[in-house]
């Protein structure tokens, strides 16, 4: 499947671009990041602390262990804050 990957914030700071079209094979959230994560430093170092991300599948938030069947946009973006 080919899939729109969104960066926001320090994660297009570090992998360089604010998107990307991806062609994967991973089911979920997380393991588009472990293929991510082997293209080049930057993605390294954007995924480096997955513990800190918070991600959207085709705009719904979701958590990384949500299903990517079908998936056309994925998201990933620091933690946010209300005010």
């Amino acid at each position: 499947m080919t899939v729109e990957v969104l960066y926001f914030a320090w994660l297009r700071e570090r992998v360089g671009h604010p998107r990307e079209t991806v062609a994967t094979d991973a089911a979920t959230p997380r393991a588009l990041i472990a293929e991510l994560t082997a293209r080049s430093d930057g993605h390294a170092a954007a995924f480096a602390d997955i513990a800190s991300l918070r991600c959207a599948v085709d705009q719904q938030l979701t958590d990384l262990d949500a299903p990517l069947i079908g998936a056309r946009e994925v998201a990933f973006f620091p933690p946010m804050t209300g005010g």
